[in-house]
C-alpha cells in the first residue's frame, strides 16, 4: 500500500483536526444520491468498472468511455473524513478530493486514454484508517 503526497498531506489534517476536536461535517456541493449519479454531475454518462470495499464505505471507479471517475461512498451518513483520488499511474498530481463529508468524496476525475491509473479512498473512524490504493490498474 502506498500513500501519495495528496494522502499524507489529508491523512494529516485529518489527524490534526481529531487531536483539536474540531470537526465540521461538510457536504460536497452538489449532494448527489448515488455514486453514479455524483460522476454524471458534469454532465456526462458514466458506468461501473470496478469497486472496492473498505468496510465503512465503497470506493466506485467508474468510466465514461473518455474519463475514469472515482466516489468513496459512506455506507452511513457520518462526520468522519472521507477521501477519493484518482490519476494516471506515476504521475505526479492526481484529482483529490477529502474533507469530514456526510455521504461522499469526489467525484475526482481523470483522462487516461491508453494509460493505467492509480485509484484509492480513504475513512477515518475514530482513529482508524481504512485505506485501499489500486497501484497500477485499468491500463489501456
Amino acid at each position: 500500500m502506498k500513500i501519495t503526497k495528496h494522502s499524507a498531506a489529508a491523512l494529516a489534517l485529518a489527524a490534526a483536526a481529531a487531536v483539536t476536536g474540531s470537526v465540521a461535517t461538510s457536504t460536497p456541493a452538489s449532494a448527489a444520491s448515488s455514486p453514479i449519479a455524483a460522476c454524471n454531475a458534469d454532465g456526462t454518462s458514466y458506468h461501473e468498472i470496478d469497486s472496492h470495499d473498505l468496510g465503512p464505505a465503497v470506493i466506485y471507479l467508474m468510466y465514461n468511455g473518455t474519463k475514469d471517475c472515482v466516489v468513496t461512498w459512506k455506507d452511513s451518513p457520518n462526520g468522519n473524513w472521507v477521501d477519493a483520488e484518482v490519476g494516471i499511474y506515476g504521475a505526479e498530481v492526481p484529482d483529490f478530493d477529502g474533507d469530514y463529508y456526510s455521504t461522499y468524496a469526489g467525484p475526482v476525475r481523470v483522462t487516461a486514454p491508453g494509460k493505467c491509473i492509480d485509484w484509492s479512498g480513504t475513512e477515518i473512524i475514530s482513529g482508524h484508517q481504512y485505506y485501499w490504493d489500486s497501484g497500477k490498474s485499468h491500463c489501456g
